[in-house]
């Protein structure tokens, strides 16, 4: 059987009734009714299909809707739906209901589900356990380096890294989760055919191909301030729990934190210096309840999944040593010093320097001049 409404040779996902699922998108696309309205549309007339066939006396007898709405509700046709689905087929993008399989489970849950998610990329990641991690865009490198180590810690459990797509460390963890070869949902404010910012052009396309965009929004859909605020709740529904690195006491990364709570995700925090300003909210989140995280390699115990063990990281052979595995696992595109890298591993300097000779040598590690490192291309 057809499991989805034509748009223009290509299948669009979705349930066994194209025209109950067609009538579900014209009502999505009537403007206020909103994700509570439309569900209290459906179970009052048992489908959508005859929602949208109903009188507006009826319609207007379902709780929570006005007569304006309901002369709206009546008089939405079919077409800007089936446009709508051609348009999204277009840009490579998939148009998803809550009524669909594909739906995040968790996304259904919260008090305000996104009635229409357009996805482009891997949509096969949003059946897989998720974790945030988010940030300031004004961070410190401490943050964007606790963000990195996150990042490549979830994908060695083989959990997706979701995030907003913004500057700062929003990019930091979802660079990182690519380069570790694990997925990540970038969520956006804009629609999915719509790179913002533009600096993110070549973030963008990567998690085109390697991971997933996401997002509410139609294509074509610019920017708007108050789009941002409301994406964080599908950031947070998405996941089982949000990890902030840092953030100022009025930074929009505590809206996510909010939402979190509100739709019962663990919060957890990285502590930072009571004198740093990005680490300000951060901190106060952990006074007031939040779960700190006191190294990188906690996080898959603290979402209650088993840490592998030391030397599978992805990208990493199982064959290295312990010290080998965790000094390669701090190297990236970007080079470090051998006292940072000691710093950060906790080691000696001398048995760094060992074991970054030893990398070199075995082609996985490249030396540049003043004592930096950074990992081999491959």
């Amino acid at each position: 059987m057809d499991r989805g409404i034509s748009t223009g040779g290509r299948p669009t996902r979705g349930t066994t009734d194209p025209a109950d699922r067609q009538a579900w998108l014209a009502l999505a696309l009537v403007p206020g009714l909103g994700s509570r309205r439309l569900a209290a549309l459906i179970a009052q007339f048992g489908s959508a299909t005859a929602a949208l066939q109903a009188h507006p006396r009826a319609i207007a007898a379902t709780p929570l809707l006005s007569n304006r709405l309901a002369r709206a509700i009546a008089s939405a046709g079919r077409e800007p739906a089936e446009l709508l689905l051609r348009r999204a087929a277009g840009e490579g993008q998939t148009v998803l209901t809550p009524a669909d399989p594909e739906y995040p489970p968790r996304l259904r849950t919260i008090p305000d589900p996104p009635p229409l998610l357009f996805a482009r990329g891997k949509i096969e990641l949003l059946a897989r356990p998720a974790v945030a991690i988010i940030g300031s865009r004004s961070h410190t490198r401490y943050g964007a380096d606790i963000a990195s180590r996150l990042a490549g810690e979830a994908v060695r459990a083989d959990i997706v890294v979701v995030s907003g797509m913004a500057r700062g460390l929003d990019t930091v963890a979802q660079r990182a989760a690519l380069e570790a070869g694990g997925g990540t949902i970038g969520v956006l404010g804009t629609g999915a055919d719509v790179i913002y910012p533009t600096s993110n052009r070549d973030l963008y396309e990567r998690v085109t191909t390697d991971g997933l965009l996401l997002t509410e929004h139609p294509p074509g859909q610019q920017p708007t301030p108050g789009a941002f605020p409301r994406r964080n709740r599908i950031i947070s529904g998405l996941v089982s729990a949000v990890v902030v690195v840092e953030a100022a006491l009025k930074s929009g990364t505590l809206i996510t934190v909010e939402c979190a709570l509100e739709q019962g995700r663990d919060v957890l925090a990285v502590p930072g210096p009571i004198t740093s300003p990005t680490s300000e909210g951060t901190n106060r989140l952990l006074r007031d309840g939040a779960v700190p995280i006191l190294s990188p390699a906690e996080l898959p115990t603290l979402l209650g999944v088993a840490a592998p063990p030391v030397g599978t990281t992805a990208g990493i052979p199982c064959t290295l040593a312990p010290e080998e595995a965790r000094v390669l696992d701090l190297l990236g595109a970007e080079p470090r010093h051998t006292d940072e890298l000691a710093l950060l591993s906790g080691l000696p300097i001398g048995t760094i320097l060992g074991v970054l000779l030893g990398l070199e040598l075995a082609g996985l590690a490249d030396q540049l001049p003043g004592g930096l490192f950074r990992r081999a291309a491959t």
